[in-house]
Formats: C-alpha cells, structure tokens, sequence
C-alpha cells in the first residue's frame, strides 16, 4: 500500500502539477492557461500515471514524436522543454535521479520557428514600411504598424499599451512589470516620429484606456490577427512577415 501511494505521489501529472505551481507565480494568469492546457493536451494522455522514475528517454520521444507526426515540430520542441523543467524539478525533490530529457537532444526534426517570419532584405523592408505609409484604412491599425518597428516591443506588449504607460514629455514608454513576459518593468524610449505617431493618434483614442482599442469595444484592445489580417491586404504572405516579425528585422538588419 505504500509503495502505491509512493507512486501516484511520483507520477509523471503530479510531478507536472507540482513545477506548474511553483512556476505560475512569475507568470501572466492567461499564459498560465495556456501552459496547463498545453500539458493536459500533448503530454497527460500518455505519461499521465507513469511514475517520472521510470519513464525512459525513448518513452517520452515517442510521445513527441506524436507531436511532431502532426506538423507541430515547434510545438514538440517546446514540451521537450517543459519535461526537461519538471524532470529537474523531480529530481530536487529525490522523486527522480536523472533528466532523460537531456538524452533527447537532437533526437527532434529540427525546428522551424515560421510564427517568427520576418524579411531580412533591407529593400524589402522598405516596401512593407512604404507600403504601411500608403495604408488608406483604418487610421489606428496604420499607426500602431508604424509603431512597431522604431520600439521593438513584443506584439501583445504594443497592442495592450495604455495611455496611462507614456510620457510624451520626456519621451518614455513605461511598460509594468504585470504586463511584461519575464515580469520586469521595461522603459521604451520613444524617437520623434513615435511621439508624432502618438499625438495624432490621440485625436482618435486619446480619451479611452488603450492606445489600440477594439473596434468591438474600447474596454479590449486590438488582436493580434487584426495586425496580421492588414500585413496581409498588404500583400505581406505569411512566408514573408508575421506581427512577431518586426522584432526579428531589427536584430537582423541592426545585427
């Protein structure tokens, strides 16, 4: 009897369960969501109520590989992550002796990060921003494009800023660390043309909470595919630029 219970308190979902715990306080609530869903939906199936002492290293590849057989060879890298975080976290708590994830190094196809697609061309990168600039749609969309590139922030970061966050005066952005992936503040300074970009956005949005509000409600602020959806009328295919891009064209193009 108490070598079962030894083992359903050493099982693969309460060693998961345990790392998620102490890994959510230093997270956002909506990407801790996402992560338990991420581990109930490619890892849980399988490895559920194995005990994590026992699981081998060609067990666990088997089940990415699952992963990877449905085209979602990212996806497969990241969990490989994840197992390696609660295969450690197993093991400071004498629940496991050793990380079999660390045997599966390069075992994975190789990943292909295309959500981070981005030109590297400096004239291509020309005609997007040209294109940009000859945007005659929806004025807050065009302007939060044109954003983009000179602050280099993470797409959500852009698309939830609050007029509250900047200071035009001095020219700072200030991000809360509640707001940031890793939880620390970030100071964005602006240059001129942001500061021009924002002062005529103002007219538009200068009244509610988000720089970008939802054209549904000004309590939401813009999605992520509303930014996509117009790199596409651009004539922008998802091979050549996605949202996340405009961070991958300054460190490519600086670089």
């Amino acid at each position: 009897m108490e070598a079962e219970i030894a083992v359903s308190q050493n099982s693969f979902k309460i060693v998961a369960k345990s790392w998620f715990e102490n890994k959510k306080s230093t997270l956002k609530d909506n990407y801790t969501s996402r992560i338990m869903g991420r581990l109930e939906k490619d890892l849980f199936p399988f490895l559920v109520e194995r005990p994590i002492n026992e699981i081998s290293a060609s067990e666990l590849f088997e089940v990415l590989r699952k992963i990877e057989a449905r085209g979602a060879v990212v996806t497969a890298h990241r969990r490989l992550q994840y197992c390696g975080q609660i295969f450690r976290r197993a093991i400071a708590n004498d629940w496991a002796t050793h990380d079999i994830s660390a045997n599966l190094k390069g075992a994975l196809k190789t990943a292909n990060h295309t959500h981070f697609l981005s030109l590297k061309d400096p004239k291509a990168v020309g005609e997007l921003f040209r294109a940009i600039d000859a945007y005659t749609g929806n004025t807050i969309i065009k302007i939060a494009l044109q954003i983009a590139p000179y602050v280099f922030v993470r797409p959500g970061e852009l698309r939830r800023a609050e007029w509250k966050e900047f200071n035009l005066d001095t020219g700072e952005w200030r991000i809360p660390a509640g707001k940031m992936k890793m939880k620390e503040a970030r100071i964005v300074p602006l240059s001129s043309q942001v500061i021009d970009f924002i002062k005529g956005l103002k007219l538009f949005t200068g009244k509610g909470r988000y720089l970008f509000p939802s054209m549904r409600s000004d309590d939401r602020p813009i999605s992520d595919m509303t930014l996509l959806a117009r790199l596409r009328r651009l004539g922008f295919s998802k091979e050549e630029m996605m949202v996340h891009g405009f961070r991958s064209i300054v460190s490519a193009i600086l670089n």
